[in-house]
């Protein structure tokens, strides 16, 4: 691939680093591009995913960031080589069709996850159906979120979810600081389960829902489904891929 967009995070490294790429391996626009390299952290991964989730271009990142968890190793030599070389993961995102307490309706896509969570300092009161049947009739938490295997090594992980093989056809429905059921740590479902989330006393008890980084304020109800038609193409280096690191992450203490 010899038609190459570097994209970049404000970070000053990220910026010197596309700076000097450029003047290496030439700057192409993304609308001719074959591969978009993006320089930066996971953050500026999600938000090059989203920009591009239109284009099914490859992305290939290189950590130029703090985390790095999505990103390859960076060097700047043979990089052409290592492109070519590299192993391509699909992955779809999720939607989040929210409706607030006015009846405002709204549709976010998510590459990580769907989280929604109290914005005060009462719990939050959701009630939780899946595929149209009524599950838990209500759950008192700080939050809930739903994530895809991608996502399960970020947020959802800190939540104490589980981690889940990137081709699993799975999502993870992971609690935030329960209360009621204080036992209970969340469930696996279908990779096709549409998921409803239900806020109640929503004016009382005011609950925000994020996909990925973009909020929606004070909702009443939340439906979160994979969008099976949008693929999203991430390039990792053979010896460096998404599935070897999310096993070996299950293996750190």
């Amino acid at each position: 691939m010899s038609q190459i967009c570097f994209v970049a995070s404000p970070a000053p490294e990220a910026q010197s680093a596309r700076t000097r790429l450029e003047r290496r391996y030439g700057a192409h626009s993304p609308d001719e591009a074959e591969v978009v390299v993006a320089l930066g952290g996971d953050g500026f991964m999600l938000r090059t995913l989203h920009r591009f989730m239109d284009r099914r271009v490859p992305i290939y990142g290189m950590n130029r960031g703090s985390v790095g968890f999505l990103m390859n190793e960076y060097h700047e030599d043979d990089l052409e080589d290592r492109i070519a070389a590299a192993e391509t993961t699909a992955i779809h995102p999720l939607c989040m069709d929210a409706v607030d307490i006015d009846g405002r309706e709204s549709s976010e896509l998510a590459i990580n996850e769907v989280s929604l969570f109290r914005t005060t300092y009462q719990a939050a009161k959701l009630r939780i159906s899946v595929d149209g049947r009524l599950r838990m009739e209500e759950l008192v938490c700080d939050g809930a979120l739903v994530s895809t295997p991608a996502g399960s090594t970020a947020y959802n992980l800190s939540a104490h979810g589980p981690i889940l093989p990137i081709n699993a056809q799975l999502l993870a429905l992971t609690p935030i600081s329960p209360f009621r059921p204080r036992r209970w740590r969340g469930a696996l479902l279908h990779y096709n389960a549409r998921i409803r989330i239900d806020v109640l006393e929503p004016s009382l008890r005011v609950t925000s829902a994020a996909a990925d980084h973009t909020e929606v304020a004070r909702v009443a109800s939340v439906d979160i489904y994979i969008v099976g038609e949008k693929t999203l193409l991430l390039m990792f280096d053979a010896d460096h891929n998404l599935d070897e690191r999310i096993l070996r992450e299950q293996f750190i203490s």
